[in-house]
């Protein structure tokens, strides 16, 4: 069965056109029970197909002839390891420099383990590692099909953007506990949308959200919230292809939300999907702003710096007493010390911006961002012209604010060793992170 389907754009009027756009999707949804990603504990073999997940590709080129793609993917993340080979593919095989190629997942939590994403989280079975192992191998493919059908594909079209608000994401800091209702509130419930249009015939809807997709999480395979969304827009808009991008969604959940129920989990992630679809429904349907170009894509990293680890001999006397993934955690921590010396003291950080002529501007981050990210960079750059994303590059880690590192939690403190760090991020991250965006809008405008 094929599993890639191709979208060509055509323009009645091809004068008009500053951009050449293709588009492709690929079916990843796995043809095995295969070991499920995004939550810790008890290994979950996944049972049923709800609906199928998706990579997606969008391929742009600009009037100076330079090519940019953009991926979005129904999986919870990627690795470095596993950025690192789609990357140098794209540059070997299609010449599509790092800067130009924007890799974000959905960050879903009911689709299937890959490669070495989140490894602490899972202790499988040497059966559950093979078919792990089988599903990776297909996304490798996936990735490299997906691009190069978006590439072969391009055809003249015109980009426009615009913003909707959808009120699903709440921050789920409150969430956890009477002491936690102090937490401050902060949500991004913006919906961000870009069409590519043939025409009047709308070929592709881009579009993102600043929460987490854990509606679910049971036993099935499906897109959550987000791929409902995309279901409904696709159904919506015959032969168009919907594209979901994760913002800043670090800090927000979908809430309400059901456990133990499959069935009401999967209705109301239904009905989530469909306020944001209708939120994109409500935009498209509205004049939106042109994008012009050029299209100006640059890279940049910085180090984010981590608090001193816990001591070789604490760890080792605290092993005895764990199990599970908060034994894994220590016996990394205990491997780097015995084999390196001691825990990394710092992590690699990437960041993406694109620059759309003199009027629009993605800003892409790596990791888990907390939405004060987001809020900052549009308060800073364009409240109504500028995209910011997470969930970009490597999952590494929860990337809090200045604020949320100094409340502590989950996303500032506790989370940090289950992505095999050593302990939380030193004060000063935002900062770093700031210096870094501001750069490379600094160096898009030139």
């Amino acid at each position: 069965m094929n599993k890639i389907m191709v979208v060509s754009m055509l323009l009645s009027s091809p004068a008009l056109a500053q951009w050449q756009v293709g588009v492709a999707k690929a079916d990843i949804s796995p043809i095995e029970s295969v070991p499920l990603a995004g939550y810790g504990g008890k290994t979950r073999m996944s049972k049923e197909i709800i609906h199928p997940i998706w990579l997606k590709a969008m391929a742009i080129k600009d009037s100076k002839g330079e090519t940019s793609v953009l991926v979005t993917a129904d999986l919870v993340g990627l690795s470095n390891k596993m950025v690192a080979i789609i990357a140098n593919s794209a540059i070997e095989k299609y010449k599509i420099p790092r800067a130009n190629l924007i890799l974000n997942t959905s960050h879903n939590h009911s689709c299937p383990v890959t490669e070495d994403v989140l490894w602490i989280y899972y202790e499988l079975t040497p059966e559950e590692m093979a078919a792990k192992d089988r599903y990776t191998a297909m996304i490798y493919k996936r990735y490299d099909e997906v691009i190069s059908d978006a590439l072969k594909n391009m055809e003249p079209a015109e980009l426009h953007y615009e913003l909707g608000l959808a009120g699903i994401a709440v921050n789920r800091r409150r969430s956890r506990g009477p002491e936690s209702r102090a937490f401050g509130g902060q949500v991004d419930q913006d919906v961000p949308v870009i069409t590519v249009k043939s025409g009047n015939q709308l070929k592709a809807v881009l579009f993102g959200y600043s929460c987490h997709t854990t509606a679910l999480g049971g036993l099935s395979i499906n897109g959550d919230y987000a791929g409902f969304a995309q279901l409904e827009l696709e159904k919506a808009n015959p032969g168009s292809v919907a594209m979901f991008i994760q913002n800043c969604g670090g800090d927000a959940n979908p809430l309400p939300r059901i456990r133990g129920n499959d069935q009401e989990a999967t209705r109301l992630a239904s009905m989530y999907g469909s306020i944001l679809a209708e939120s994109v429904r409500q935009v498209i349907s509205a004049p939106m702003k042109p994008l012009s170009g050029p299209l100006t894509a640059v890279i940049g990293e910085t180090e984010l710096f981590l608090q001193p680890g816990v001591p070789l001999a604490e760890l080792k006397k605290q092993l005895p007493g764990l199990n599970g993934m908060a034994k894994r955690e220590v016996e990394h921590q205990i491997d780097q010390y015995e084999k390196q010396g001691a825990p990394p003291d710092r992590v690699k950080y990437p960041i993406q911006v694109w620059r759309f002529g003199t009027d629009f501007t993605f800003i892409a981050l790596t990791g888990e961002t907390v939405v004060d990210y987001s809020l900052k960079f549009k308060g800073l750059y364009g409240w109504n012209d500028t995209w910011v994303f997470g969930y970009n590059n490597d999952l590494l880690s929860y990337v809090p604010s200045e604020r949320v590192l100094k409340e502590g939690g989950y996303e500032g403190d506790s989370g940090m060793a289950e992505y095999g760090h050593r302990a939380p991020y030193k004060k000063g991250i935002e900062d770093q992170i700031s210096k870094l965006v501001h750069e490379l809008i600094k160096k898009s405008e030139n």
